[in-house]
């Protein structure tokens, strides 16, 4: 498994994911899907050219509960092993690690139900990682769900350490959450 740079090439294996009920949001899998289906439908390039702004801006980032913020730079990757098998995004925002109460998280990541149990999530940080020391990151951040254990094997497989538990935000519904760092000098096993 590898990642990629989403293209046209590859985009009826995205909209088939889609189709088949993989959400490229985890905190708004409906409105996701419909959105980028929509997105897709209108101009596939420029789709295509909306999955990376290392300035910021674009259109709003809209969060669960349906409130917008703007966008900090940032850019998704599909997971890729022959077909299409998940993406990965990062966020960040210029000169510091700090991440605005509305981000979670510097690494979102999703694997498509056919292709879990393969370590494509834990690969995919890993080949990640790279790009984020290369922004001048000095740890990157990634938050899961109490209860997804098989996002926790993930981050911890890349090299993460449990940092702290917290409470998401009332835009993301106030759930308890677990938040992981990898740092930059870590040593992945």
């Amino acid at each position: 498994m590898n990642l990629v740079v989403p293209a046209i090439d590859h985009l009826p294996q995205y909209v088939d994911a889609l189709n088949r009920g993989w959400a490229p949001s985890t905190s708004r899998p409906v409105d996701s899907v419909r959105e980028e289906l929509e997105q897709i439908s209108r101009d596939p390039v420029v789709f295509i050219a909306s999955l990376e702004s290392r300035e910021g801006g674009g259109d709003l980032a809209t969060l669960p509960d349906g409130s917008k913020v703007a966008r900090l730079p940032w850019f998704r990757r599909w997971l890729w092993d022959g077909e299409f098998c998940g993406a990965i995004s990062l966020r960040w925002q210029q000169g510091t690690e700090a991440l605005p109460p509305h981000c979670l998280g510097h690494i979102g990541y999703g694997v498509v139900e056919w292709k879990r149990r393969r370590g494509y999530a834990k690969e995919a940080i890993r080949q990640l990682l790279p790009e984020a020391w290369n922004l001048g990151l000095r740890y990157v951040e990634i938050t899961t769900e109490q209860d997804n254990i098989a996002s926790q094997r993930a981050a911890l497989g890349a090299g993460a350490q449990l940092y702290e538990e917290f409470v998401h935000p009332p835009s993301f519904g106030g759930r308890p959450g677990l938040r992981y760092r990898i740092y930059r000098e870590s040593r992945i096993s």
